[in-house]
């Protein structure tokens, strides 16, 4: 069972690799000035990049081109970056590395920075890892970042300083935009985008907004029927006497699964949470001291798998997807019965993990998954080795 789903895994694997590479229409242009219109491999990037890869034709070989070479490049309605060489804050906002030191940490560095609005004021954006900072400039004002940094004051309090709002009100003035304007404006794209779409608006300028995407629906419920076919082991304590063997059996289990797609790298990642009813009955014999005894297991329990799924488009309507779990199980009502000993009740909670793989369209999913050796008796000196490879269809209702 094992070997036929890392066969299956494989083979997806190989597939996805004709999948993968998406190349769209797009441009850049040298330091030289000279516009190069082309095809660049579209990553959705998450932290800005310092190269890209492109084709001048779609059927011509991949290269690369750097920021060394190339000042701006873009992918026409998608996304734009621009070279800049800026004073940027490389302040660390994690908790645990914060001081009382209010100012920026600032470090000169060459950086393709994403266009976010363009017009009379034109907002740009940096992040690499943790690090996110904002930068703008306009006709008048040379390309500066918009200062926010946390720090501790003297008390051990976190305080914030949000010189950007000062940087905004002094020099993004215009008269439909009040100092209420500014009084609870976030360090968050999306507000700073606005603010900077009505600074335009107000200046009467003719502006572009790269931030508008397509609406991602970034979160599914799906309904997940399925079949299971599971095997369990028992091993006695010190004696074999309570050896048992149940061999593969068919069930039902059903399962609603939330996911929640990652809004980065082009929707390729996601966290799935998916709380799943199971059961296995089932009747074995064994010998216990010469005599011949039956054995039963009545096992009922809810699962909660917690993982990290990877997808990989075949093309807007259908994809592939991988994803890996860990499982924690809790069973209710579940018991060991031994026709000539008491009854042994299974423990809970109990985990082990599970790799799965599938294809889904829109609405509409099937996986298999493969879980790991769990142990029902792991309180106990005895062990009863459960699992399972589960066939799994889905219906997204959200």
């Amino acid at each position: 069972m094992k070997k036929q789903f890392l066969l299956i895994v494989i083979t997806l694997f190989y597939l996805s690799s004709y999948s993968q590479i998406s190349f769209k229409k797009g441009y850049f242009i040298k330091n030289s000035g000279e516009k190069i219109e082309c095809f660049i491999k579209n990553i959705d990037w998450k932290n800005n990049p310092s190269h890209f890869n492109y084709k001048l034709s779609k059927n011509d070989n991949q290269k690369e081109a750097t920021i060394e070479v190339v000042k701006e490049f873009g992918i026409y309605n998608i996304a734009k970056y621009q070279r800049y060489t800026v004073d940027i804050d490389m302040s660390n906002e994690s908790i645990n590395s914060l001081n009382q030191d209010r100012s920026p940490n600032y470090k000169k560095e060459t950086l393709f920075l994403k266009v976010l609005i363009e017009g009379n004021a034109d907002l740009f954006f940096y992040e690499k890892k943790n690090l996110k900072r904002y930068f703008y400039k306009t006709d008048t004002i040379n390309i500066q970042q918009l200062i926010y940094k946390s720090y501790l004051t003297s008390s051990g309090q976190i305080a914030k300083n949000n010189t950007y709002i000062y940087q905004l009100r002094a020099n993004l003035k215009c008269q439909n935009i009040s100092i209420k304007d500014t009084e609870h404006l976030d360090y968050r794209t999306n507000k700073l985008v606005d603010f900077f779409i009505k600074y335009n608006k107000c200046t009467n300028s003719e502006f572009v907004n790269y931030n508008t995407k397509q609406k991602k629906d970034l979160y599914n419920l799906t309904i997940r029927p399925g079949l299971n076919i599971s095997s369990l082991t028992l091993r006695g304590d010190y004696t074999k006497v309570k050896d048992a063997n149940f061999d593969n059996k068919i069930g039902f289990r059903i399962g609603i699964e939330n996911e929640l797609i990652l809004p980065f790298n082009k929707n390729k990642w996601a966290i799935i949470i998916e709380p799943t009813y199971q059961y296995f009955k089932s009747e074995t014999s064994t010998i216990s001291f010469g005599t011949k005894q039956s054995v039963k297991i009545d096992y009922n329990s809810i699962e909660l798998p917690i993982g990290v799924r990877h997808y990989m488009f075949l093309n807007k309507n259908s994809k592939l997807f991988i994803n890996t779990s860990w499982v924690v199980d809790f069973n209710f009502g579940s018991y060991l019965d031994y026709e000539f000993s008491k009854d042994i009740n299974t423990s809970s909670p109990n985990s082990n993990f599970a790799i799965g793989a599938g294809y889904s369209t829109k609405k509409y999913s099937a996986e298999i998954r493969y879980y790991t050796n769990r142990n029902l008796l792991e309180k106990m000196t005895n062990d009863a080795y459960y699992k399972s490879l589960s066939i799994i269809f889905g219906y997204s209702i959200f």
